[in-house]
């Protein structure tokens, strides 16, 4: 860098702390001190952390291509209507998004021109909503970043092959808490 202040400079209160948990973490689990219990919290952790720190992410490549009339939550929501034209409950129940919540940030797409939205030819009640030209251009940008980012983030087999066992076991403890949920509480195999 060229005068500018290091990232180490930067650093958060936040940051520093992640990083002594992630290093305490890491000897814990190298050797085997770590109870079963004390993992699964730290996974839940380390979601919720990570999906603000995606958020923060959206934002600074937002800034990059130049919009600022768009927040991360709803370029997520954008990229979870995708190609696809869908009802406002389906947007709800793919994204998990609060009723109001979705409500309010699905008006500001439409306002700012990022989705159309059209009432639905069998019950009129109920909204269809699909990308704008301008939507799906942002989307395409974004993925573009995304790819950028993954070639940065998984360079040889032993990275994809760590990406995928993370993947597969975010999925499937995805699949559990939804489970969980669905038999309330209840046991489940």
């Amino acid at each position: 860098m060229s005068g500018g202040i290091s990232p180490l400079e930067t650093d958060s209160a936040e940051q520093a702390a992640d990083r002594a948990e992630e290093h305490r973490s890491q000897d814990d689990h190298r050797t085997g001190r770590v109870p079963a219990t004390a993992i699964y919290h730290d996974i839940a952790r380390i979601v919720e952390r990570m999906h603000r720190r995606f958020l923060d992410v959206v934002r600074v490549e937002l800034g990059r291509v130049g919009i600022d009339d768009i927040s991360p939550v709803q370029v997520l929501m954008l990229m979870n209507i995708g190609t696809e034209e869908l009802s406002v409950r389906d947007l709800m129940e793919r994204g998990y998004y609060l009723g109001s919540n979705a409500s309010y940030n699905l008006k500001q797409l439409v306002e700012t021109g990022y989705v159309d939205r059209a009432p639905s030819l069998r019950d009129r009640r109920s909204a269809r909503l699909r990308l704008s030209e301008k939507g799906m251009s942002l989307c395409a940008e974004l993925r573009r970043l995304e790819a950028t980012q993954a070639d940065v983030l998984i360079r040889t087999d032993e990275d994809n092959a760590d990406f995928d066992i993370t993947y597969r076991t975010l999925r499937r403890l995805e699949r559990a808490w939804s489970d969980i949920i669905r038999y309330d509480g209840r046991e489940f195999d």
